[in-house]
């Protein structure tokens, strides 16, 4: 079994419980969830004029591979409704493989560590709550020390 950790973002209806069906049905796709993140409000990144966002962060076990597994994230957004909009812009739900393992992947579609994590604390907040000590494995250090990099 690999351990993954997975960002979760919405922005649009209600928030908080979008996140929490979001985890529902990752739990229904096979996901095992070892643990989870506090939920944070946060400003959008990128695209700006748009409503605040609800993110957190899942530690999970999985046996699928990277690109089965994001598979399944896609099928859980468009499950829920998520629709083709705005790079960056409002969404009902955003799933993200941030880590994999160690594994670094660059498959076009999946870039594995997340390529943005670094550079956004709505991801690492939540992250570093749940794996502070989790070595970036392409950066070389520890999620909090990242996040403190940036705030």
């Amino acid at each position: 079994m690999s351990i993954v950790y997975l960002g979760i973002g919405s922005n649009l209806r209600d928030r908080r419980k979008n996140c929490l069906r979001a985890i529902d049905l990752l739990e229904q796709e096979g996901l095992r969830i070892r643990k989870r993140s506090s939920m944070h409000e946060t400003n959008p990144w990128g695209f700006t004029d748009q409503p605040l966002f609800i993110n957190m962060a899942l530690e999970a076990e999985t046996g699928l591979s990277p690109l089965a597994l994001l598979k399944v994230l896609k099928k859980v957004e468009r499950d829920m409704g998520r629709r083709a909009s705005v790079k960056w812009g409002p969404r009902l739900i955003d799933l993200d493989i941030l880590l994999f393992d160690n594994l670094i992947l660059d498959e076009g579609d999946l870039i594995i560590p997340h390529p943005l994590m670094h550079q956004r604390e709505f991801v690492l907040r939540p992250l570093s709550e749940i794996a502070g000590d989790k070595i970036h494995p392409v950066l070389g250090k520890k999620i909090s020390a990242l996040l403190q990099d940036i705030s």
